[in-house]
């Protein structure tokens, strides 16, 4: 009875959690970006057009996000970027943790995702171990030549951080397409295994 009622429980926590998070994850944001703005729109608001509503300051922070991105994507947006970007990276605390938010903003909203177009398996770290790994492009003829083998880039994600990891080069008859997407890899990798592709 208690077994069942404790599997019962954990496949209640399987549903409700991703749910849960993802809900309080949008309703955060959501909060954040109207009162980033709205303490400073609700009064300007209230005196000349004698009504504010929740959700101004969300449209409002949306609208300069569109015109950051719209300013980056120019040539003397990009250059003034870099500028700061390079004074950022000099500075204690901001060069450790700039670099690793940066990333995982390139990962969520950068397309293509980082390249990772397809998931293999590889053996590594040795025969018969296999490796989930995202295919990232060929290797270059100079590596080919050299290891007399048509070699591939595999990035290998680590666990449960599948933002960092390291890079082989497998020979291309070697790698195993899975036909897995990114997404379904994610998820496995982050679990730590626990959560298996359909």
């Amino acid at each position: 009875m208690f077994t069942r009622i404790r599997r019962y429980f954990l496949s209640g926590m399987v549903v409700f959690m991703p749910l849960a998070l993802t809900i309080f994850l949008l309703v955060w944001v959501f909060n954040f970006g109207d009162n980033f703005l709205g303490k400073y729109l609700e009064p300007y608001f209230e005196e000349n057009f004698g009504f504010y509503f929740r959700g101004i300051g969300i449209i409002m922070f949306v609208g300069i996000l569109i015109l950051i991105g719209f300013l980056a994507t120019n040539y003397f947006g990009r250059k003034i970027h870099a500028f700061f970007e390079k004074i950022l990276l000099k500075l204690p605390f901001f060069k450790q943790v700039y670099p690793a938010f940066k990333e995982m903003a390139m990962f969520l909203f950068s397309r293509p995702r980082m390249a990772f177009q397809q998931v293999v398996l590889i053996e590594y770290p040795r025969q018969g171990v296999y490796s989930l790994g995202f295919l990232t492009n060929e290797s270059s003829e100079r590596f080919s030549k050299i290891s007399r083998h048509e070699l591939c880039n595999v990035f290998i994600p680590s666990s449960p951080g599948p933002l960092t990891g390291f890079v082989v080069m497998a020979p291309k008859k070697d790698i195993i397409q899975t036909g897995l997407s990114v997404e379904d890899a994610f998820k496995f990798i982050v679990s730590g295994g626990v959560v298996n592709p359909i």
